[in-house]
């Protein structure tokens, strides 16, 4: 990170343009750096990520298995649905191969915004996000608890055509907004921008499956101050509401048109995930 400056307890990232780091607290981004195996995080990061590792040991694959599931995603849409349009909303570290690397090597002319609100996300998409010169990709330093803020924000006006349809996605993000913070509702701000056409991507954590460990780590993520929820099958599904489910549906994500056989035990990721268009 060319002209990044980092005090040696980690308390501060600083690069031009980019606002400062509170190391002090974790971020959803920062640790799925560490369970991706990543350096791009800090102690705290590295704490609630160890403790929820704890609860749940396989959590790191599972990380894994949602950026599976988001080139899965990227294949189908690109190659099977023409999708020339993605908005990623809580992009996360760039790890390769990106969303929009994924989409370009089949359509280069494609166009990716990552949305953020990380500034280490922000220093590194500069240097990583790098696009086609067909296709575009941009980065958007914004709250999904704030959408008109990505909406009209002008690198993202200046990128996608809301006129056309747009895939959006929502990997492992939904999770940070608590129910009483409407996240349905604030999620409904973003599809509403959206034209016929459109996509709309979700994986989100759920105790479904292993109750016990989900709650330990959950409690775990709430001890270290971040808001972190597991919804059930039933919860996840409402954020679909008016749009019209790909196939498989609502599915563990490791069952989503997974690459080659069938995993033996998919509801071993504890995720649910969907994919859906608006009619």
């Amino acid at each position: 990170m060319e002209g990044a400056v980092v005090t040696e307890d980690g308390q501060q990232l600083r690069e031009a343009g980019t606002p400062a780091v509170d190391a002090t607290v974790p971020h959803s981004a920062r640790v799925y750096d560490f369970w991706l195996g990543g350096k791009d995080n800090f102690a705290a990061d590295r704490a609630m990520g160890a403790a929820m590792t704890e609860a749940i040991p396989t959590l790191p694959a599972m990380a894994k298995e949602n950026r599976r599931f988001v080139h899965r995603v990227a294949r189908h849409l690109v190659a099977e649905q023409g999708i020339r349009q993605f908005l990623d909303v809580g992009a996360g570290i760039p790890t390769r191969p990106n969303l929009h690397e994924v989409a370009q090597s089949i359509a280069p002319e494609t166009r990716v915004v990552y949305v953020d609100n990380d500034p280490v996300v922000l220093a590194h998409s500069r240097a990583l996000m790098v696009s086609t010169p067909q296709g575009r990709s941009a980065y958007v330093d914004a709250d999904l608890r704030e959408p008109r803020s990505i909406l009209e924000h002008p690198v993202l006006t200046d990128t996608l055509d809301l006129t056309k349809p747009v895939a959006l996605t929502l990997i492992a993000i939904l999770m940070l907004i608590a129910d009483e913070d409407d996240p349905a509702g604030t999620l409904r701000a973003l599809t509403e921008a959206l034209p016929s056409g459109s996509y709309l991507a979700i994986t989100h954590p759920t105790q479904d499956f292993n109750p016990e460990a989900v709650g330990v780590a959950v409690a775990a993520a709430r001890q270290a101050g971040m808001t972190l929820v597991a919804r059930t099958r039933g919860e996840v599904e409402r954020f679909f509401d008016g749009w019209e489910f790909v196939e498989p549906g609502l599915t563990p994500v490791m069952a989503w048109r997974p690459d080659g056989d069938p995993p033996a035990d998919p509801r071993a990721a504890y995720y649910w995930a969907g994919l859906a268009r608006k009619p």
